[in-house]
């Protein structure tokens, strides 16, 4: 019997542990998306983007982290709102998988400035060091309104 309840204990805190982690990422997810919108880019280069980040942009391209910098600093990445709706979080040891839907409304230098973009977006985010960081990244326009 001892050994039953040991057992049922194990089990419940691993279920509560997944649990932890993707409400960790869903958090990530958040604030990764408030420092973009608010342009934060010592939040996103420090705290947030990977090094080694690779991205497949909207404009359809390949790019790193270092052209995301860019347009960062350039103000290619200047939105009046961003919405981010994570549909699903997938974990698989010190990877996590984020997907679903963003709708922003880009202002100033930015592509699509004065519309409603929506787009699919995926973030992987990969457990490190004591953090997680976003280590790759794909948004697709599905429409501009």
């Amino acid at each position: 019997m001892k050994w039953l309840l040991l057992f049922v204990m194990l089990f419940s805190c691993n279920i509560l542990s997944a649990q932890h982690t993707e409400d960790d990422i869903r958090k990530l997810e958040d604030l990764e998306r408030q420092a973009v919108l608010q342009a934060d880019s010592n939040a996103l280069f420090n705290r947030y983007w990977s090094p080694g980040m690779v991205v497949n942009t909207p404009a359809n391209r390949v790019g790193t982290v270092e052209g995301t910098k860019a347009a960062l600093r350039g103000g290619k990445l200047n939105y009046a709102s961003f919405e981010r709706i994570t549909e699903l979080i997938k974990l698989d040891g010190n990877m996590a998988v984020a997907m679903g839907k963003e709708v922003l409304a880009p202002q100033g230098q930015s592509d699509h400035a004065g519309k409603r973009v929506t787009r699919r977006y995926m973030n992987v985010w990969v457990f490190g060091e004591g953090s997680w960081k976003m280590t790759a990244r794909q948004a697709t326009i599905i429409s501009v309104e």
